[in-house]
């Protein structure tokens, strides 16, 4: 704890924060211990653009789902890191969540990597409209079948439900209202790729940085290990707190296998005694 406070405390402190940073707030992890405990498996970009019946039961999933990820409040772990850029500590923050809770508990100018479930994109036109206005028309499309289908015991962290397929089967989907397109929710699925200009936007973050601050990642997937090569490689001191081991561990000065919120609210309490 000391040796991450003393990299924090420096101050220009990019944060990297994946899945494990908002498990604290009810949402799941893919590769931590809620991962593989409940086995998930994300939809494909190339299944959701190639099926209707893909598409019918992603949406029908995602539909339940949305109203946990919407009901999500920030926890101990986002509240930490918002006080640390509070404080003018924090440089940039970079996140693969998809929830929108770093910006809840007060960050501003958060890179979301993988985009937010809180819009929606049409493939056809690009035009992005809210997720709650989805849902009202959802909601309008499938009258009662909410109440029909079966309550969602297990909520994926892309936010849909795990559902059988005679519930999927009945949902009826909606198009873009402007133009009658597919409608895609507005995140970076299994399988796509993150636009360029917020890669390079994220690399300049990561090379500008006095240390890399890994909150949560697994770094299973090159999307956010990359960063960590990049900061390593351009001699940027790497932190990681991650429950489990990571892939890019060999890279970090500083490694931490704790629990996020209380690990962080430690941080927090060792710069304010050295105050």
């Amino acid at each position: 704890m000391r040796a991450l406070a003393d990299l924090v405390s420096d101050g220009d402190v990019v944060v990297l924060s994946g899945a494990g940073l908002s498990t604290e707030s009810g949402i799941p992890d893919y590769r931590g211990e809620t991962g593989r405990r409940r086995r998930a498996e994300p939809m494909t970009y190339q299944t959701f653009t190639g099926s209707e019946a893909a598409r019918r039961r992603y949406w029908a999933r995602s539909h339940l789902g949305w109203r946990h990820i919407a009901a999500a409040r920030p926890n101990d772990g986002h509240r930490a890191v918002a006080e640390l850029a509070r404080r003018g500590l924090v440089a940039g923050i970079i996140t693969q969540n998809v929830d929108g809770l770093q910006q809840a508990a007060g960050a501003d100018g958060v890179v979301e990597l993988h985009g937010a479930l809180d819009r929606v994109v049409c493939l056809a036109c690009g035009d992005r409209t809210p997720r709650a206005r989805l849902d009202e028309r959802l909601r309008g499309a499938n009258p009662g079948w909410d109440a029909r289908a079966a309550a969602p015991g297990i909520v994926n962290p892309d936010g849909d439900a795990v559902l059988g397929d005679a519930e999927t089967g009945a949902f009826r989907v909606v198009d873009c209202e402007r133009c009658g397109g597919v409608l895609k929710p507005d995140v970076i699925f299994f399988g796509e790729n993150v636009p360029p200009g917020r890669v390079r936007d994220c690399f300049a973050l990561t090379e500008a940085a006095g240390a890399l601050l890994v909150l949560g990642s697994s770094l299973t997937v090159l999307s956010g290990y990359r960063f960590v090569r990049h900061a390593a490689g351009h001699g940027v001191p790497v932190a990681i707190v991650n429950r489990g081991a990571t892939r890019g561990d060999e890279h970090a000065l500083v490694t931490l296998d704790a629990p996020l919120g209380a690990t962080l609210r430690a941080l927090l309490a060792e710069l304010d005694a050295r105050v």
